[in-house]
């Protein structure tokens, strides 16, 4: 079995929304990482935005400026499969969310992959371990990073129950020499967690605004000006221990809340769909992009991004 200092080579295989700040977080904890999608206009996109994320971390003083072309460099592409995981130690895969192409994937990587090598999903919410070749189960998690991944601290790690504890250990060792944050989870769960709350909370976004009871303006003020920043000291458990444990069962008691229903249907969301409006690669969503190219958005996304998590990463370090 591979020890941590024995993996130096990591493979991202997908170079869509999640890939490049996958490859630049390995790249920036020193490791040596080859990308590969079928297609290759998308691995010269994906180089393009590594580039340019570098040149940014470099002017929030997140890297050294004279360090942009030695990680850089530690980043190649391949057009196959079987260029990208030569010599690889560690598959983190994070292809198209489709059962079918992954479990197509995970029997090509099962033949030409040596037996002891970590395979690591970015699966939002497949369970990955029904699909995996049996023999791989033992080196195999789900690491699930959130957009944008060179930028958010979270790593989700899910072990199947035949996850050898040793290669759990491992990943969260070589994520947090990338900079990660990660938690572990002891078994999947659709949506891991975070998503999970996300999915409550876009339920009543979406009932908010269907219903006329404030725009999207309000709900992003609202929360930004309140439990948004609490909770980067008091996350979401510890908060109840300040509120304290008998008022917050008495508000569970009371029933004063009821939940829209589970089949609920977005219309504010599918009308903008509809419309071609997808947010900011189209340049209007819920709001208007118009006037700046999507780099320009994401740059300035970015930079406050790094602001608020210089901030995190401080509280984290130090809890109440």
């Amino acid at each position: 079995m591979k020890k941590l200092e024995d993996i130096k080579k990591v493979a991202v295989l997908g170079t869509g929304t999640m890939g490049p700040g996958i490859a630049q977080s390995f790249a920036i904890g020193g490791y040596e990482v080859c990308m590969y999608d079928r297609s290759v206009p998308a691995m010269e996109k994906a180089r393009s935005i590594l580039h340019s994320s570098l040149i940014t971390f470099a002017e929030e003083g997140m890297i050294k400026q004279e360090d942009i072309a030695t990680i850089f460099k530690r980043v190649s592409f391949s057009e196959t499969l079987e260029g990208a995981v030569a010599g690889a130690d560690f598959i983190m895969e994070t292809i198209v969310e489709n059962r079918e192409a992954k479990a197509e994937l995970y029997t090509q990587l099962d033949k030409i992959l040596p037996d002891d090598v970590y395979i690591a999903s970015n699966t939002s919410f497949l369970n990955t371990f029904e699909i995996t070749p049996e023999r791989r189960l033992p080196y195999t998690v789900i690491a699930h990073w959130y957009a944008p991944p060179q930028l958010i601290p979270l790593v989700e790690v899910v072990r199947n129950d035949k996850t050898v504890p040793e290669v759990v250990n491992a990943v969260m060792s070589i994520l947090n020499k990338s900079g990660k944050t990660p938690v572990c989870m002891n078994k999947f769960v659709p949506g891991y967690i975070v998503n999970r709350m996300q999915m409550i909370l876009n339920q009543e976004v979406f009932y908010l605004l269907d219903n006329g009871y404030c725009t999207a303006e309000d709900i992003d003020m609202a929360v930004k000006a309140s439990f948004i920043p609490r909770a980067m000291v008091l996350g979401l458990v510890q908060r109840f221990d300040f509120t304290g444990l008998d008022t917050s069962a008495n508000n569970f008691k009371n029933k004063s809340y009821v939940m829209p229903e589970q089949n609920y249907h977005p219309t504010a969301l599918f009308e903008h769909v509809d419309k071609g409006e997808l947010g900011v690669k189209t340049g209007k969503g819920f709001y208007d992009y118009a006037g700046r190219s999507t780099e320009e958005v994401l740059a300035k996304r970015d930079k406050q991004l790094f602001e608020v998590f210089k901030i995190a990463k401080k509280l984290m370090s130090d809890l109440v």
